[in-house]
Order: C-alpha cells, then structure tokens, then sequence
C-alpha cells in the first residue's frame, strides 16, 4: 500500500509499514522523503521501482509498450524521472519539473478528491497585449516559469508557458491553498457552519479543549498568532514540523490533532506572528468539522462552480483521507485566474457574495504585523500596504490580487533556487510593481 501526505507546503509520497516492515518510521509531511527499502545496488532499487510501477499499471488497464504510449505527457514524464529517495528540496529540476505538473497521475504518488469543472466555463477575453517595458522572455528563464498569466480588467492580457507546460495541464498550487482554505472559513461563517470568528477553535474541534488551542479564537488561527509554541524549522530534524506527521495519536483522535494539542503555549494568544503549517491544516480540520463537507466539495460548491472553471481541479489527500488544508490543489492556469478574478469581483453569485459583508476588507489587509516593511499577513493572505494581497506557495507558486488597478497575475513556477529563492522572489516582486506601473502609463487611474 502507498499512500501520500501533504502539509502547508513539501509533499511526496511515503510508504507505510506494509511495504517497509515494521521498523519503519514514515517522514514527515514537510520534509517528505520516498525512502527506498534499503537496498544497496542502485539496479536493485530501480527493479523494486519498476515492479511497483508495473503492478499499479495493470489494474489501471495500462499494459506493455501500448500501454506505456497510451499515457498522457506528464504522466510519462513522472514515471521517467519520479524521485525515488530524497528530500523535496534536493530534488533535481527535472524531477520537480515532472512533478509539479503531475502530482495527481497516478493513485500510486497520491489520492485525490476531484473539484469537477463547470459545464459552461466563465469568459475570459483576450484584451490589449500588455507592454511591459523588461524582457518577458528572460523574465520567465530567470524564474523557471511553467506559467505567467495577467489579467486587467477582467480581459486577459499576457498569458505565457514555458517548461513545456500548457493551458490544459494542471499545476500544484502548494500553500497557494491556504488562501483558498481560508475563503471556504468566510463561506462557512456566511453558511452559519461558524457562528464567529472570535469562537474557541475548541467549539468546532471538541479533542482539542483542555489544550493550549482551548484559549485560541478561529480569527487567531487564521491569523497565525495562537502564541503556542512551534518550531518550523525544516532542517530541524527535531522540530515540530519534522515530527508531527509521525505522532501516534490516542485511539480515536486525528493524528495531526493529537500532536498539535500536546504543544504548550508560548506567548498569550494574540500577541506574536508565527509560521505554523499545523495551525493551517488545524483551519482545514476546522472547515471540515463545522460543514460536515469534504474541503473539495465545499470547494466546488462555494467557488470552482459559481466561478464557472474550464477544467477540474483535483485535491490532493492525507492518509487520513482528508484534504490538506495548507497544501496542495492541482488546477490549471487560466482557472488560478479565474479564482483571483471571482475574488477580486467580491466572490459574488447572483448578486451575492459567498463570505460576509465585509470579509475581504479583514481577509486581504493586515491583521498582524511580519517585521517586513510594507507587509503584513491577514486571513491567510499575504498583504501589501497598497491595498494589494497574495496568495503564495513554495517554489514560485503565486495569486497576486491589486484591486485598485483590477489586476490578477498568476505565477506558476519552478524555482531554481529552491522552495524559497530570494533572487527569484525579489524578481517577481519587481515584475510586479512592473506590471502596475504598466498600467498606470496608459493612463487607466487607479481606483481610490
């Protein structure tokens, strides 16, 4: 049996005690690893690889060289070059490159809830060719870009690929999920599924009272600013984001549950900004407790439907069977438009909108203070002082939103620096600010 996990952010599948024996210890879901079994010729790996390979084609009906062929691209390309021992962060390119477009191919990498498309997908019209005064080209080399899309007033006006990706394939989101995660909180508040956001996170997960969570309101989760203790170090092998994914929890208590109310408190609610992936997946638990929905259909309900999608987006699961809520929807680029245009537009459905009077004002500006200039972090939103805010995932992931100026960019990538390139960072920061200045030159006055 093999089976995947994915939290907040580095996902690759790991295999269970069955496989492995009964001394196997499974990574962590932030520094996930696909451990071989140990042998020690590297022929002899790559034969186990192959045997499992095989022997999750032929129930799928793909068989010999036929079969092979009769595989889509990425699906090829996965198997071709599928990561068989090492860290996320150590892969190869071309590992990344695979997998990044393909990550819901096969049940042997990953199960997944579907997000179903619309039978009528919404318009997206071709406008004006954007003309930004850098080098497109050498813009999207630099960030080792599969996607780059901007949208102005409501009109797509630059839509580029590259790493022999395309329209029509799907590409991880990673934490670029939390953002989605954290409108799904604003459509269960307007749903009644959540009476206020100043509720103990402890009324929606009961096995959580008598914890240091107890005194944590769902506003301060969303926030990141619980004041309990965490450490996300990823190089830790000791740290909390190392360890909880191999926590053994008590009879009838969710694992990631289970770890995250041991954790002491560290500062009083309220009070300190801190990155916790586990807080991010105790607002997915959250979600799916209080609507008594799978994240994927609630998804679907309260955005991908009402947004009309041109393709399906997929979820990807946890060896619990449910959704991560940090981590990880496939969906394809012009649909990450869509979603940042429905959001831009107030997420409305016949003239309503899906989340409170007044969400996004709270969800999309600072709630909290991340000691970097101009920044700050709302309800799962990265924000800017502008009045701009993002959605971000690791290895060049991005939903950039600047309601001002009407305007959606969307960036799916491959970063050559690794999960979080500063180079490539400050570059699409910069090509940005470029695109509003853009913009701005052809005389199109920003809203006040």
């Amino acid at each position: 049996m093999v089976s995947a996990e994915c939290v907040g952010g580095w996902w690759w599948p790991w295999r269970t005690d069955s496989v492995h024996g009964p001394n196997y210890t499974a990574p962590s879901a932030c520094s996930v690893k696909l451990r071989a079994t140990n042998l020690k010729k590297t022929g002899e790996r790559f034969l186990n690889f192959k045997k499992v390979v095989l022997g999750t084609l032929v129930p799928l009906g793909v068989a010999a060289v036929g079969g092979w062929f009769s595989l889509d691209k990425e699906t090829r390309g996965l198997l071709a070059t599928v990561p068989t021992n090492r860290d996320l962060l150590f892969w190869t390119q071309p590992q990344r490159d695979a997998a990044f477009r393909a990550m819901d191919r096969l049940p042997i990498l990953a199960k997944v809830n579907v997000v179903p498309a619309s039978g009528t997908p919404s318009a997206l019209p071709v406008g004006a060719p954007l003309k930004p005064t850098s080098d497109i080209d050498a813009y999207m080399a630099g960030q080792r870009s599969a996607a780059l899309l901007v949208v102005h007033d409501g009109k797509l006006r630059l839509e580029r690929y590259g790493l022999g990706f395309d329209g029509n394939g799907r590409w991880t989101s990673f934490s670029v999920a939390k953002s989605f995660t954290s409108t799904l909180v604003g459509a269960a508040v307007k749903d009644g599924f959540i009476k206020s956001l100043d509720d103990k996170v402890s009324v929606y997960i009961p096995d959580l009272k008598g914890s240091a969570y107890d005194d944590v309101s769902v506003r301060q989760l969303l926030t990141m600013t619980s004041g309990v203790k965490w450490n996300e170090d990823y190089a830790d092998p000791n740290s909390d984001v190392a360890k909880f994914n191999n926590h053994k929890p008590e009879a009838g208590v969710e694992a990631l549950v289970s770890y995250m109310r041991k954790l002491p408190r560290d500062v009083p609610a309220g009070t300190r900004w801190l990155y916790s992936t586990g807080e991010t997946n105790l607002v997915g638990t959250l979600v799916q407790q209080a609507t008594k929905k799978p994240l994927a259909t609630y998804l679907a309900e309260k955005v991908w439907g009402p947004a009309a999608m041109e393709q399906q987006a997929t979820w990807i699961l946890s060896k619990t069977g449910k959704e991560i809520g940090g981590c990880c929807t496939q969906a394809a680029a012009r649909d990450y438009a869509r979603v940042g245009q429905f959001i831009l537009n107030g997420a409305m459905v016949n003239g309503k909108s899906i989340v409170p009077d007044g969400w996004w004002a709270e969800a999309t500006t600072k709630r909290t203070d991340i000691n970097q200039p101009g920044r700050g972090y709302g309800y799962q939103w990265w924000t800017y002082d502008d009045g701009s805010y993002a959605a971000r995932g690791i290895f060049g992931q991005g939903i950039f939103i600047d309601p001002k100026r009407k305007l959606v960019i969307v960036s799916n990538a491959n970063w050559a620096g690794g999960a979080r390139d500063p180079v490539a960072m400050a570059a699409r920061e910069a090509f940005y600010r470029e695109v509003q200045k853009s913009i701005d030159d052809e005389g199109v006055a920003p809203a006040k």
